[in-house]
């Protein structure tokens, strides 16, 4: 009888094959939101019709990649260990683990029909603990307590926009986008 614990498509070959199609085409779409079904599967190396086995619409491509954008989102949020150190300090580590999500955030914050998935629009466990850093900053006084924490994350994700945008349209070295970032938000909180 068959392992029925573990979806076919998250092990072996199949894995191997959808994660290649999700990388091409986070890769591709963020330098070219037009790019079609079959530039992606040039892109992954495989057949128009193994993407389409996949992911049958375009639509079905976009939700796989919020839905694993949202799973790096809560992994990078678990490796900044944002209960450590003030809450700057853990801000600053969450914006490190963040950027280095660039393709795929560009291609959420540029692309509507990704931006609008609803998945974007509940609150997440990331979420709620970027908010809780921010009231944590507060309290200790490591941020501006006149900074509501709604506004900083706002303010965190506009700046790695901008740093993400600045590496990929400038030529700015990635490192040096960061840099700027991080100095920017830094400056922008501190209490």
């Amino acid at each position: 009888m068959a392992d029925t614990t573990v979806p076919p498509a998250e092990t072996g070959p199949r894995a191997r094959t959808r994660r290649a199609i999700l990388d091409a085409a986070v890769s591709l779409l963020s330098k070219n939101p037009a790019a079609s079904l079959g530039d992606v599967a040039a892109a992954a190396g495989v057949g128009r019709t193994t993407v389409h086995r996949y992911f049958p619409e375009r639509s079905d491509l976009l939700t796989a990649i919020s839905a694993d954008l949202l799973a790096k989102i809560a992994m990078a949020t678990d490796r900044a260990r944002v209960h450590r150190g003030t809450a700057l300090e853990a801000l600053e580590r969450l914006c490190q683990e963040y950027f280095e999500l660039g393709d795929g955030l560009l291609l959420v914050f540029e692309d509507p029909e990704i931006m609008n998935w609803e998945g974007w629009q509940e609150e997440t466990d990331a979420d709620r603990a970027l908010l809780g850093l921010v009231e944590r900053g507060h309290a200790e006084g490591s941020i501006d307590p006149a900074m509501d924490p709604h506004w900083v994350q706002q303010v965190m994700w506009s700046l790695l926009y901008a740093a993400w945008q600045h590496s990929r349209d400038d030529c700015v070295p990635r490192h040096a986008a960061l840099a700027a970032c991080l100095r920017t938000l830094k400056k922008a909180l501190a209490a």
